[in-house]
C-alpha cells in the first residue's frame, strides 16, 4: 500500500499556514483549520504533472475523454454510482458552483435554504447574490445531529424557498445522511418545487462501515433527476484544491441548458490542464493512497482525538465522524461559550474554524478541527484544546 508522506507547508504560501495573521490576527498558531491536507498528493499525480511539465508545451488543451472516463470509473468502482457523460459539467470549485447555481436558478430576492450549522461559504453564495438566506437548524442530541423534517418543510413553505443547498456528507457535523433521510429531504423539496444543489465534495471521505448514498441515487432510478444538481471534486479526496477542477452533475436537460448558457455568458466552460491531468491520474492510480488516507483519518487520528478528549477533557463532546476529515467538537461543557475563541487562540495557540462561522452566535463554543494531518499534529491539537480549557 502506498504510504502517506508528510509535507511541511509553512513558507510555501499556504493559506492554512501562511495566512494565519490575515485570518486570526496573529502568527505562530498550530494550523488545523482550512480543509486541505498536510500530506503530499499521490505519487501517480506527481509523475503525471511532471511529465506534462517536461513536455514543455503549455498551450490550449482539449479536455480528454479519458478524464471523464476516469471520473465515471471511480464513482462506479468506489460507490457503485453511474454518472452519464452527458450530465457532466465544469466549475473551478464547488464554491463557485453553488454561487453560479444561485445566479442561474433563482432571481434576486428569492429564498435559499441551508441546514445549519453548515459550511459558511453557503451563506455568502446566498447573501452576496442578493437572495434571502433561510437557516433551518439541525437537531443536536448530545453531539448526534439529525433533521427535523417538519421544521424543514415549514421553513420552506413560510419563506417560499426556491433553492436548497444541501451538504452531504455534512460539514461540519460529520453526518452521512442515510438513503431514507435523503429521500425525505428531497421529497419535501419536490412537493414545494425547490431545486436541490447537493454539495457532495466529501463523498469519498467516509468512515469504514458507513455507506455514502449520492442524492441522485437515493430513490428509484431517475426519481429525483429533474430536481437535483450534484457537486463534487477530487480536491478533498486527493488534496488537489490547487487544480481548481470540480464536477457538476446535471441529469435534467433543461437545467443543463441553463447552466451551459450561463457558462457561455461568462466564457468559462473548462479548467486548466493541470487540474484535469492531476484528477485523471488520481482517479486511475490513487486508490492505494486513498485507502491509506481513510485509515489515517478514521482509525488513527479520529480515534486518538476522541479517546484523548474523553480522558483529559471529558466535558467536551466530539460528534461521531461518519464522513469528512473534520472533527466537530462542542467545548461548551468545559468553558463559557463566549470565551472559547480567545482561549483556543491565546492559551492553546491553535487555529481552528470556530462555531459561529457556521451559522452565528448560537454555535459559539464549537470548534472544527482538520484531521487530514499526521498523528503528531492531531496530538498537538488535542494538547492545545486541553490547555485552552485550563
Amino acid at each position: 500500500m502506498e504510504k502517506l508522506e508528510f509535507v511541511d507547508r509553512r513558507n510555501t504560501n499556504s493559506s492554512k499556514w501562511d495566512g494565519l495573521n490575515r485570518q486570526f490576527g496573529r502568527d505562530g498558531l498550530h494550523a488545523m483549520w482550512v480543509a486541505d491536507m498536510d500530506f503530499k498528493v499521490p505519487q501517480c499525480v506527481r509523475k503525471a504533472l511532471a511529465d506534462y511539465v517536461d513536455l514543455g508545451a503549455m498551450g490550449y488543451m482539449a479536455v480528454p475523454e479519458s478524464y471523464y472516463e476516469a471520473v465515471m470509473d471511480w464513482e462506479m468502482s468506489v460507490h457503485g454510482y453511474e454518472i452519464k457523460r452527458r450530465w457532466m459539467r465544469f466549475s473551478p470549485g464547488v464554491v463557485a458552483a453553488f454561487h453560479w447555481a444561485v445566479q442561474i436558478f433563482t432571481e434576486p430576492g428569492d429564498a435559499v435554504i441551508v441546514n445549519t450549522p453548515v459550511y459558511y461559504p453557503f451563506f455568502h453564495a446566498v447573501t452576496s447574490n442578493g437572495r434571502k438566506l433561510v437557516k433551518s437548524d439541525l437537531v443536536n442530541d448530545n453531539g448526534r445531529y439529525s433533521i427535523d423534517f417538519e421544521k424543514f418543510r415549514r421553513d420552506i413553505q413560510n419563506n417560499d424557498v426556491k433553492l436548497f443547498i444541501m451538504c452531504s456528507p455534512h460539514n461540519p457535523v460529520g453526518r452521512v445522511w442515510t438513503a431514507d433521510e435523503l429521500r425525505q429531504l428531497l421529497s419535501i423539496c419536490r412537493e414545494n418545487s425547490v431545486l436541490v444543489v447537493a454539495d457532495e465534495i466529501h463523498h469519498d471521505l467516509i468512515a469504514p462501515g458507513t455507506e455514502f448514498v449520492p442524492a441522485l441515487q437515493c430513490g428509484e432510478p431517475g426519481e429525483f433527476d429533474s430536481m437535483v444538481i450534484s457537486l463534487t471534486a477530487p480536491s478533498k479526496t486527493f488534496n488537489l484544491a490547487a487544480g481548481q477542477n470540480s464536477i457538476v452533475t446535471i441529469p435534467e436537460e433543461n437545467n443543463r441548458r441553463r447552466w451551459d448558457d450561463f457558462s457561455a455568458g461568462i466564457s468559462v466552460s473548462q479548467g486548466n490542464p493541470f487540474g484535469y491531468i492531476a484528477a485523471e491520474a488520481a482517479y486511475r492510480g490513487g486508490r492505494e493512497w486513498y485507502e491509506a488516507l481513510i485509515h489515517q483519518i478514521y482509525d488513527v487520528n479520529f480515534n486518538y482525538l476522541r479517546e484523548r478528549l474523553s480522558k483529559d477533557l471529558p466535558g467536551a463532546i466530539v460528534s461521531d465522524l461518519q464522513g469528512t476529515y473534520l472533527a466537530w467538537i462542542d467545548m461548551r461543557g468545559v468553558m463559557d461559550p463566549a470565551s472559547v475563541k480567545d482561549a483556543v487562540l491565546e492559551k492553546g495557540k491553535l487555529a481552528v474554524d470556530f462555531g459561529d462561522w457556521f451559522g452565528g452566535e448560537e454555535f459559539d463554543g464549537f470548534v472544527r478541527m482538520n484531521l487530514a494531518a499526521p498523528l503528531e499534529y492531531v496530538e498537538k491539537g488535542a494538547d492545545a484544546l486541553i490547555a485552552s480549557a485550563r
